[in-house]
Formats: C-alpha cells, structure tokens, sequence
C-alpha cells in the first residue's frame, strides 16, 4: 500500500515537500514514480526513480524546479517541489513504473 502525503495550498514561487510510504509487503526493486492530474486532464508522469535510486528521471515541466529522493531502507520517497507554477496544480499520486492500483493522491494547490 502507498499512502501519499505533503500537500497543500501555496502561492506561485513557494515550495512544498510531497511524501511517499509503502506499507505491508514492499518490494523495492521496482522503479518509482510520482504522476500528477489535475482537473478535466489525463493522469500525467511527473519523476521516477529506479530501484537502486541509481538514477532520476523528471518530465520537461518540472525538470530544474522538483527533486525526487528515494530512500530503500525505509520505503520512502519524496518529491521536493520549488518555485511552484499554478499549473502545477493537481492531485499527486505515487506510484510504480509502470503503475499499479491508485492510492488517494494529495492535493497540491498553486495560487497565483
């Protein structure tokens, strides 16, 4: 199970740290992702992360303004989100790549 958390209401250029927890049977050796939607548009990737956090992927959007970390020991990942657009308004989700059933998300809310 992967429960999300660290979300928020912000003003345009703020900041806000998304959380991610696995729970029950975890096994890390999947790649791990953050996706985003936000309303009336489709689920959209935002980062990934492999499983030995060897590497860091990140889509156009955001590249340069959010940071995933990864941490396999304890089953947590997190997305450092600055200089926040309005556009980056959404509901976030954690996910694997490719990914399985959703969790709640968390709402991120950029005012302008």
């Amino acid at each position: 199970q992967l429960v999300e958390s660290g979300g928020g209401l912000v003003q345009a250029g703020g900041s806000l740290r998304l959380s991610c927890e696995a729970s029950g049977r975890t096994d890390d050796h999947y790649t791990m992702g953050w996706f985003r939607q936000a309303p009336g548009r489709d689920r959209e990737y935002v980062a990934s992360s492999g499983w030995s956090a060897a590497f860091t992927d990140y889509a156009d959007s955001v590249r340069g303004r959010f940071t995933l970390s990864r941490y396999i020991t304890n089953h947590t990942m997190y997305l450092q989100m600055n200089n926040l657009k309005p556009e980056d308004t959404a509901v976030y989700y954690c996910n694997a790549v490719p990914p399985g059933a959703w969790g709640q998300g968390t709402q991120v809310t950029v005012s302008s």
